[in-house]
């Protein structure tokens, strides 16, 4: 769309308007690829403020950006064009609204508490051979992603697919307005984002409003009270309800599930119909039957349906990082292949790479039932690429390969099939490489990431860094917009893995981050890690790696900052950041008030070192009981922050508040906070559930049936009395297992149930027992996760969820995945 139709659609009057064609809108400064077409909009939320940002972008050639108020920093960026308008979110969704209705193409909204996602891909797999596809990114369903989604509709658009996400009350309107779906789908209702609705009933009118422009709702009408709500909200609209009633437009005769697919057999149109759907749990079977449903109601031919249904793939709906063989970090996208899911990964590589000095490598395989003449769509590939930073193409498939001469300006091999790239000298070349391995599922790309994934233990943590980072964005909703925000990644980042841990809280615009100890800090500067980091117990035979890998430290008494103003001294170093910590009444490390003259007089003798900042640590800010000495200690926090502060020129910063400081104390966050269990998951308020972010899993080994009177393990601890069947799992207390969780003081989860532990917990295995659970070896197991808190696991031991979380031992692999 050219730039003055934008201003004509945002009402704006713009003097001097260049003749620019935008392709690209951009709320997010770090994902800039073609500045000379991209469009900005600096959206503000009490997380961040986009407009601090347009100073960065403008250094990188961006001259478009929509605002909302005018810095007088971008006076002097004279050749730049500002919209300004009242809302910039508005302002994006009324441009989106504008360039939808552009479009007189069939157009499918999905919406529900679950399997949005999931039915969207399906529907893409299953309809792509009939119509050119535009569809949603990813899980792009928010008040930013809808509009941002709907954007990507062209001219050569056949059929829109795009679902729609709310958290709370009146937010869908805006989003029906933006896709206008001639089809809804209304894939069900769950416990997601319950604390913003009165009920369930509310939760699913409020969802439906995205119906509103519809025809035709598609739903599975057998739960009463969702059909009763969609058929008195919309009785004008044509309902196509799928379930086991009578009255169900496609109503299910049979469902038999086998052990690799599940057999379903329907009436529709008065005449039964089978089909094979290849997956076994009911979440899987209930999406595809919403995709049967559309399919039907378009009156696609039986047999097409079941063919195509029998080539349905699982959808993986997220990007994993894993360790790989000779040096090399592996990135497996296995969602989709397409220009637009390629961008999204190639900006994850550039996160996860950082300024490590690895070389950047994209392995890719032709980009299939893109609907683009081949040439056209190669160019742009080339371009992403190019502008991505992209040092290695291997592309494995013929239309990619014909295409070869575009990729002229990188280093660039090229394969007609998987089998040739495996068996050739560019993969036993991979050395030290970020890998992105991106590849359509025809072409078995799990084969490279086998081939490049090192061997190890089955046992794994699972670190959802979107998870890390939606609790990094609430706990900085809860302070003021220029509060810093200085997050712990000490103790391996609570076990979580510091480098990925502190790589994605940097791209996030952590402010500082937090070891322990002077070689933590030092490993995450080797790994690119840019921002300040404090080293909370400097040590005296570690200064010299202080400076080395410009590290902070803390500075508690007299003894170790004399130490280190005389090894600033002899290094040739004048004010060098140090953060005094004020013993406030927790009573272990600190300057007591008493300390507090003798502290200044010192430190105004010497100008080795500067103040950075002041801080104490609060104990009990988790317990309402001794909320009465919280306020001690910030009482005594301030006289002697203020001693200190009016005895300096300059502005030093102060810091109080924990994680649970946080949620209960905002009034106290100063200058800056302190995040620490909260990253993971943890809160202090009862009722609030914050995301998930480790899930410590491993599998079935073997399983067996043990006589009556027989025992298992040692000791002869777990007896049975009657015939019991057992699994052996993977992991042991040389993994952090517990053992006091043995003897049936624990369980795990396998296929939706508990099993209890059975006999003693060993070095590397468990037993649990079986009974009443339907499973095979090679089963999933959850140690803990979304089934099994950390914060139970650590009730049932009389332990803190720190604990948990800090014993998972370093010979389990962690898994770093991006969804």
């Amino acid at each position: 769309m050219k730039l003055i139709h934008i201003i004509e659609t945002l009402r704006l009057s713009v003097d001097n308007v260049p003749d620019a064609d935008i392709h690209w809108l951009l709320t997010d400064s770090r994902t800039l690829s073609f500045p000379s077409e991209s469009l900005f909009f600096a959206l503000k939320t009490n997380r961040n403020d986009g407009h601090l940002y347009i100073e960065e972008l403008y250094d990188r050639r961006l001259r478009y950006f929509v605002v909302s108020q005018m810095h007088p920093s971008f006076e002097k960026m004279e050749d730049a064009v500002f919209l300004h308008v009242e809302n910039t979110l508005d302002a994006l969704q009324t441009l989106a609204s504008a360039h939808r209705l552009l479009f007189d193409v069939p157009i499918i909204g999905i919406t529900g508490s679950n399997g949005k996602t999931i039915v969207k891909e399906w529907l893409y797999q299953l309809l792509h051979q009939d119509y050119r596809i535009t569809r949603s990114p990813r899980s792009y369903n928010s008040q930013i992603g809808v509009p941002l989604s709907v954007w990507l509709l062209d001219a050569d658009t056949e059929l829109g697919i795009f679902e729609a996400g709310i958290s709370e009350p009146d937010e869908m309107q805006r989003l029906a307005a933006i896709i206008r779906p001639d089809i809804g789908i209304f894939t069900g209702i769950g416990d997601a984002h319950q604390e913003h609705f009165t009920d369930s009933e509310q939760k699913v009118r409020e969802k439906i409003k995205l119906f509103a422009p519809s025809t035709t709702i598609i739903y599975a009408s057998d739960n009463s009270s969702i059909d009763h709500i969609i058929r008195t909200s919309y009785p004008e609209k044509k309902l196509f309800g799928w379930g086991k009633s009578e009255k169900a437009d496609m109503q299910i005769r049979h469902i038999a599930k086998q052990r690799d697919k599940t057999l379903v057999s329907f009436i529709f149109d008065n005449r039964e119909q089978s089909v094979a759907i290849p997956f076994t749990d009911d979440a899987s079977v209930d999406d595809a039957l919403h995709c049967v449903a559309l399919m039907n109601y378009l009156h696609i031919d039986s047999q097409v349906i079941k063919n195509r249904l029998l080539r349905l793939e699982a959808v993986g709906m997220r990007l994993e990082v894993k360790e790989g063989i000779r040096g090399c970090t592996i990135i497996n996208d296995s969602y989709n292949s397409d220009l637009n899911s390629l961008a999204i990964a190639l900006d994850f590589l550039n996160q996860q790479a950082s300024d490590k000095q690895l070389s950047h490598t994209v392995i890719l395989s032709d980009i299939l039932q893109s609907g683009e003449k081949e040439r056209e769509l190669y160019r742009q590939v080339a371009a992403l690429l190019k502008s991505k930073n992209i040092h290695k193409l291997i592309a494995v498939g013929t239309s990619i390969t014909a295409q070869a001469d575009v990729f002229g300006h990188i280093e660039a091999y090229f394969f007609p099939d998987t089998k040739r790239f495996l068996s050739s000298a560019s993969f036993r070349q991979l050395k030290d490489e970020v890998i992105l391995i991106k590849g359509s599922r025809s072409f078995h790309f799990e084969k490279i990431t086998a081939q490049l994934e090192r061997i190890v233990h089955e046992t794994i943590l699972e670190v959802n860094l979107n998870a890390l980072i939606n609790n990094f964005n609430y706990f900085r909703s809860k302070i003021k917009p220029e509060t810093k925000i200085m997050c712990m990644v000490k103790a391996f980042a609570y076990g979580s893995g510091a480098i990925e841990v502190a790589r994605t809280l940097q791209h996030h615009r952590c402010d500082y981050l937090a070891v322990a100890l002077a070689d933590e800090g030092a490993e995450l500067r080797d790994e690119g890690i840019r921002i300040p980091i404090v080293v909370m117990n400097p040590e005296l035979n570690s200064l010299s790696t202080l400076f080395d890998y410009s590290l902070e430290p803390e500075i508690y008494n007299f003894r170790i900052l004399k130490a280190f103003i005389a090894a600033a001294e002899k290094s040739g170093l004048n004010h060098y950041p140090i953060h005094l910590k004020i013993d406030s009444g927790m009573h272990r490390l600190g300057f007591e008030p008493k300390d507090i003259d003798k502290l200044i007089t010192l430190l105004k003798s010497q100008h080795q070192v500067k103040i950075r900042s002041i801080f104490s640590h609060l104990a009990g800010a988790d317990e309402p009981e001794l909320d009465y000495f919280t306020q001690q200690q910030t009482t005594t926090f301030d006289r002697c922050a203020d001693s200190i502060g009016n005895a300096f020129p300059h502005h030093i910063m102060r810091h109080l508040l924990n994680s649970a400081g946080i949620e209960r104390f905002p009034q106290y966050q100063y200058d800056m906070v302190r995040l620490g269990i909260g990253h993971y998951g943890i809160s202090t308020l009862s009722g609030l559930h914050l995301s998930t972010v480790c899930r410590l899993r491993s599998v079935i080994l073997q399983i067996k049936t043990i006589s009556p009177h027989e025992s298992v393990g040692y000791m002869r601890n777990g007896k049975v009395e009657t015939e019991t069947r057992i699994a052996v799992i993977p992991i042991g207390y040389a993994d952090g297992f517990n053992r006091k969780l043995g003897n049936g003081n624990g369980t795990v989860y396998i296929n939706g149930q508990r099993a209890r532990l059975i006999g003693n917990v060993s070095m590397d295995l468990i037993t649990v027992d079986l009974s009443g659970i339907d499973a095979k070896e090679g089963d999933s197991v959850e140690i803990f996760g979304d089934n099994i808190g950390i914060t139970e696991i650590a009730d049932t031991l009389g332990t803190i969820p720190y604990e948990i979380l800090t014993s998972v031992s370093r010979r389990v692999k962690r898994v770093y995945f991006q969804e």
